[in-house]
């Protein structure tokens, strides 16, 4: 029996030992997932604090049940280490680690490499080895990291180890779908490779979705998020056009939203934040350059995209200017620092440059968010969330919604408050005597 037919002989039989590396808003979740079904499944991250709680049983992942994780570290499903040596001689290995930009706007594949080193360094590489990437990486990248370090190693891909990307499509905070029923791109590197993979993740996934290569399925991941990218910067575009026209853009929205076809919804807002829509796209325009191409709308995007916190600042100070106040000293509530509604995640998140920018002008700030208590500043002091009171409300002298969580009390917002920017829409239908100055 040769290494493919034993490898998928451990995944059909669900004796394979699967790893993950990387346990935030992707691994762990997924890690959640297989040892529902039935894997061991042991995890590596080298922030101590997660490996921690994770050894206590408790989660720190909005998405993942806390009773879930306890039960499976109870049963020995779910195990957590910060040290690589703890994959040695597992049959599976997914790569669920961060990629940022680097401060030049670039890919920063430092985590992925580091990863790929550490495997190497701990001797996981080995035959019967099947390895999955998740992470975003630009078109190629795959390839470039791996395959080199496998041929070091003397194997083989597609004989004696088998190599696929296969891209998270987590979406924090969204309670309709998660892992189980996203439908999970696959591409290997041979036909043997996508076919191990597509028998390891049917475990955890109700639908697989094959693509022919490694390319194919990282571009595909870039594709859905440079298509969510350009089509909120159009219409953080057209919020901007429409309020030079002096139209209400909501109602230009909703009108344009009666078209049974042809049209997607989408929203403006403050900007766009989290770990995929700001970043993703830049990693395709990156290659595309490197190729001699310009991906232009992925590039006009990012620029519509990294105006919208000095356009809140502007409606901010010219709202201000109109009551007869300047924005120096001025008392500033912000309402949600996460970049999207009833999550914790602050990562890219908008919020925290238009915080920056008010900072910067000299206003007193402070913030309410439910799901965000304190948020460390580039100075590196904590900022603390307030209570939303009578009191707090009444103080502000501008009240300003960046994030429309569903716990926040907006009838109460729109009542004690004075002047409001609402960049969300978030008190359509409420009653009271604020002004409210909307995107």
């Amino acid at each position: 029996m040769n290494y493919h037919q034993q490898l998928l002989e451990r995944i059909q039989t669900k004796t394979a030992r699967l790893g993950i590396v990387g346990l935030g808003y992707v691994g762990l979740p997924l890690a959640v997932e297989f040892a529902r079904a039935g894997l061991r499944v042991v995890g590596v991250d080298l922030d101590s604090a997660k490996i921690d709680a994770l050894q206590r049983g408790e989660s720190y992942i909005g998405d993942v049940p806390g009773a879930a994780v306890k039960e499976l570290v109870e049963r020995e499903q779910l195990t957590a280490s910060a040290d690589y040596a703890a994959l040695r001689g597992v049959d599976a290995v997914c790569i669920c680690v961060p990629t940022p930009l680097t401060p030049q706007r670039e890919p920063d594949m430092s985590f992925v490499m580091r990863a790929a080193e550490a495997l190497g360094a701990q001797a996981v590489y080995r035959a019967g080895l099947l390895i999955a990437l998740e992470s975003t990486v630009y078109p190629g990248a795959t390839e470039d990291v791996f395959l080199p370090r496998l041929q070091a190693a003397g194997l083989t891909v597609g004989e004696d180890v088998f190599l696929v990307f296969s891209p998270e499509r987590i979406d924090p905070g969204n309670t309709r779908f998660g892992v189980r029923n996203t439908a999970k791109l696959v591409g290997g590197a041979t036909p043997a490779c996508a076919e191990a993979a597509r028998a390891l993740y049917a475990l955890a996934v109700d639908t697989i979705a094959p693509v022919s290569s490694l390319r194919a399925a990282e571009i595909a991941k870039l594709l859905e998020n440079a298509f969510r990218a350009v089509n909120i910067s159009f219409i953080n575009d057209m919020a901007m056009m429409c309020e030079k026209l002096g139209v209400d853009v909501w109602e230009v929205i909703e009108a344009a939203n009666t078209k049974p076809y042809g049209l997607m919804k989408f929203t403006p807002g403050p900007g766009i934040g989290g770990h995929c829509i700001p970043i993703d796209p830049l990693y395709l325009s990156w290659k595309m350059r490197s190729l001699g191409h310009t991906a232009r709308f992925i590039e006009l995007a990012d620029q519509v995209n990294r105006e919208m916190p000095e356009h809140v600042l502007a409606l901010i100070l010219r709202a201000l200017n109109e009551a007869g106040q300047a924005l120096k000293d001025a008392n500033i509530l912000l309402l949600g620092l996460a970049y999207k509604k009833d999550i914790e995640d602050v990562r890219e998140s908008p919020a925290l440059e238009v915080l920056a920018l008010l900072q910067r002008w000299q206003a007193c700030v402070t913030y309410h968010d439910p799901h965000v208590p304190h948020v460390r500043q580039s100075d590196n002091t904590l900022l603390e969330s307030v209570p939303l009171t009578l009191e707090t409300l009444r103080a502000a002298d501008c009240v300003v919604v960046l994030t429309d969580h569903s716990a926040i009390d907006w009838a109460l917002v729109r009542r004690e408050a004075r002047l409001i920017v609402d960049t969300r829409n978030a008190l359509k239908g409420t009653a009271g005597g604020a002004r409210v100055v909307t995107l």
